[in-house]
């Protein structure tokens, strides 16, 4: 059975993204061919996605590289979501559906109850839900595929602490639902760009790669989970 190259494109993403792959290293395509449990045409494909994307480079002489990307790029990352998401946002007020808001709350109740409770651990994964569906809820395509790059991209790049206080950050996500729901697309742009600014100090530039990320993955042979990939 041939595995998609877009699955084969989220394993290795998702591996560069976790530090398994180090900036800088070479990506053989049958090293990672035998690692994924894959052919090597599917990671031929894949590669050329990474390198649109901006993970991989081709160096001469050396072939497929993961990217070193500068703090200026880095930072220039930030700098486009604070653009993007409250965009994103406003156009969720004129397009959104009924399914949309009821994930957006969903998300918003699960979120603020985590927070007040003080069990944290998932409110990170909660978060990235909650832009992620806001920014389906865009009803742009493209616009969808730039800011699922940029958290990847910034994932990558940057290590992001708790924010001070969880609570006020769930309560913010829930004026936002609540501006998209009424349908007033200005206040729903104001406020997530607000929200965004202050996410945005929280986050560290990653100097190297983190020991406790090298532990992702022991096992040289490593097949794709088709059914866990969900980009």
């Amino acid at each position: 059975m041939r595995i998609p190259a877009h699955s084969v494109c989220t394993a290795i993403r998702d591996d560069i993204v976790a530090g398994v792959h180090e900036r800088g290293s070479r990506l053989t395509e049958e090293l990672l061919a035998r690692r994924y449990g894959v052919s090597r045409v599917p990671v031929r494909e894949a590669l050329r996605t990474l390198e649109a994307e901006g993970f991989v480079v081709t160096r001469r002489h050396a072939g497929a590289c993961v990217a070193e990307p500068t703090e200026q790029e880095a930072a220039d990352l930030l700098e486009m979501r604070g653009l993007l998401e409250p965009l994103g946002a406003a156009r969720a007020a004129q397009r959104r559906t009924e399914a949309h808001l009821k994930v957006l709350r969903g998300l918003v109740r699960l979120g603020q109850e985590r927070a007040r409770r003080g069990t944290s651990d998932d409110l990170r994964s909660l978060g990235g839900w909650f832009h992620e569906t806001l920014a389906q809820a865009s009803g742009s395509p493209a616009l969808i595929a730039m800011l699922t790059q940029l958290r990847h991209k910034i994932a990558w790049m940057y290590a992001v602490e708790t924010p001070a206080d969880p609570v006020e950050s769930w309560t913010e996500h829930g004026a936002i639902v609540d501006a998209v729901a009424r349908g007033d697309g200005e206040r729903a742009r104001a406020l997530t760009a607000l929200h965004t600014e202050r996410a945005t100090a929280a986050h560290r530039l990653r100097l190297g790669r983190p020991r406790e990320r090298a532990e992702h993955v022991r096992n040289p042979q490593h097949a794709v989970n088709k059914a866990s990939l969900r980009h």
